[in-house]
């Protein structure tokens, strides 16, 4: 879920609670908050926490809250892990720790001690493109053996290790969901194993993409591909620039502002909402 500021840029509670409830009644099983599109780098702890919490309150509780609590420090991400829980969260999102590059037994083990120091179950978050280190296949295998470890987010450019995973995971079945982290990948995933995606354009297709996902997994695999192919424009469209930049502009498009970004990230050029308005009305959701 994005963050949405008011005009200084502060957070804004109350229209957070209500883009919560929008998302959820649009198709959205459940909730990352404070996550790369929720701008989590800029958020101060203390904003983090009330979001958890105002949030958490905020939805039924069908509607899971995942936190976003992974940082490069292990002492921090527990710390805000364990404020977390305090807050309400359903679960944790880890990302690998950036900066640092860690090895993989380092990643092993920093993952290990957030996951017992924390009765929440916890997602990992694989993204080198961000963090400038890979979760392996093998690492991913060892840590689905700790109980709370259930599941990752996989945003890679090469979808090998996605099979690969799947692969090691055969003979554990519900050991570690798999799910995809970039919306473009979300069938290629399902079709080796993985459940679902962890979403930005369900800001703005969340029904469509909930369509595709029942369709895949009713056996309706051409009609999954031709929504898959109806979206995939709006969607490629939206990472053209850095991420959650573009998500937060349509959905002022589409007649909910959530407000701007928080520098180092700088709003969308006119050049870049111009290309986007087509692909919304596209869809018809101008």
């Amino acid at each position: 879920m994005v963050t949405p500021f008011d005009d200084k840029l502060d957070l804004d509670y109350h229209r957070a609670k209500e883009l919560a409830v929008r998302l959820i009644e649009q198709g959205n099983d459940s909730l990352v908050i404070s996550g790369t599109t929720g701008e989590s780098p800029t958020l101060t702890k203390d904003e983090k926490k009330a979001l958890f919490r105002g949030i958490r309150e905020t939805l039924p509780a069908s509607a899971k809250v995942i936190a976003g609590t992974g940082s490069n420090d292990t002492r921090a991400t527990i710390e805000l892990s364990k404020a977390a829980a305090d807050c309400g969260a359903d679960g944790l999102l880890l990302v690998s720790p950036y900066y640092n590059k860690p090895t993989q037994d380092m990643q092993r083990r920093h993952f290990l001690e957030v996951a017992e120091a924390t009765t929440l179950p916890i997602m990992l978050y694989n993204i080198p493109g961000r963090t400038a280190v890979e979760i392996f296949p093998e690492t991913l295998a060892k840590l689905a053996e700790h109980p709370r470890i259930v599941a990752v987010k996989q945003s890679l450019p090469d979808l090998d290790p996605v099979s690969d995973l799947a692969a090691r995971l055969a003979d554990k079945p519900g050991s570690m969901f798999i799910y995809s982290g970039d919306d473009s990948h979300t069938l290629s995933i399902m079709s080796t194993g993985g459940c679902g995606v962890v979403s930005v354009a369900g800001h703005l297709v969340g029904p469509q993409m909930r369509a595709m996902i029942e369709a895949f997994e009713s056996g309706q695999v051409q009609e999954a591909c031709r929504i898959h192919l109806q979206i995939f424009p709006l969607i490629k469209g939206i990472f053209s620039t850095t991420n959650p930049v573009l998500v937060k502009a349509g959905l002022q498009m589409v007649g909910f502002p959530v407000g701007g970004v928080r520098p180092p990230l700088y709003s969308a050029s006119e050049a870049e909402e111009a290309a986007l308005r087509p692909l919304l009305a596209g869809l018809g959701l101008l």
